[in-house]
């Protein structure tokens, strides 16, 4: 059956050649890797796709080449997952339920940091019916793959601290090996003690875009920089989303990712605005 092409990606993909899911996985799976987060402006971005065309395609799947991803973070009652980011801490992991709302499937996923600094992601199919929540099976997921990589049970009580929703392009090197995703409308809702939620959200403008290759020097790495950009460090959209929604006190960290993606936490719009009034 042939599928009407349903774009909303403003015709930024227009240029790629569609590739299938499985053909994707089949050449680059990246569950263990290198990773580069860049904060871009859309001309930018655009800009660099026209060159992004000739070593990547694009994944497709019923004519869809942008999907909509929606993702619930969990840590301890201490945020020490949060706090390992902050920290700089070389061994860290995040904890999340994500569903993949056109393909209507769900996974329980750990991002762990071994001591390359490479991530490794584990991942274990869910039912979409639990997003928001970890069943026994999670948990057991969960304290398996901190047991294999770091050799010490993990053992802390988990609570849902932050829900996502974005829009992901997903781009693969025609050569395999590599990814590169183009996140964007990220919108977040912090989930605050008593059931009330903080919800904010970034410029339909700005992306955060993701590279993942192996040594983390890639094809795409290549071509931001010829466009003069370079990696924008301590970008993780969970430790963003948390900053900005007021879920945690401290986030020095990540404010040059905040000023790049345009947005700070209210607490400091105040000043901001006074700076800028001087």
């Amino acid at each position: 059956m042939t599928h009407m092409p349903v774009r909303d990606d403003h015709g930024l993909t227009d240029r790629f050649a569609p590739v299938s899911l499985q053909a994707l996985n089949a050449k680059a799976a990246m569950l263990e890797r290198l990773d580069n987060k860049y904060v871009l402006q859309a001309p930018v971005l655009a800009a660099a796709a026209t060159e992004l065309a000739g070593l990547f395609d694009v994944l497709e799947i019923d004519g869809r080449r942008s999907f909509t991803y929606e993702t619930c973070y969990f840590d301890d009652a201490e945020r020490r997952s949060y706090l390992d980011h902050h920290q700089g801490r070389r061994q860290r992991m995040k904890v999340r339920v994500r569903r993949y709302v056109e393909a209507a499937l769900c996974y329980v996923e750990v991002k762990l940091k071994d001591k390359r600094g490479i991530t490794v992601k584990k991942r274990m199919p869910y039912d979409p019916a639990l997003f928001g929540t970890l069943n026994d099976d999670a948990l057991r997921h969960i304290e398996q793959a901190h047991q294999t990589l770091y050799g010490r049970p993990f053992q802390r009580p988990l609570e849902p601290v932050l829900t996502m929703q974005y829009r992901r392009i997903t781009l693969v090197a025609r050569d395999g090996g590599e990814r590169m995703t183009i996140d964007s409308g990220i919108r977040f809702s912090g989930l605050q003690p008593g059931g009330s939620d903080r919800q904010r959200s970034t410029d339909d403008g700005v992306c955060i875009v993701e590279t993942k290759s192996a040594f983390g020097r890639g094809l795409a790495d290549a071509v931001l920089r010829r466009h003069g950009q370079h990696p924008t460090n301590a970008c993780s959209k969970y430790c963003v989303g948390m900053s900005l929604t007021g879920t945690v006190p401290r986030f020095n960290r990540f404010r040059p990712a905040l000023r790049k993606l345009g947005v700070l936490p209210a607490s400091t719009q105040p000043m901001l605005e006074t700076a800028h009034g001087l």
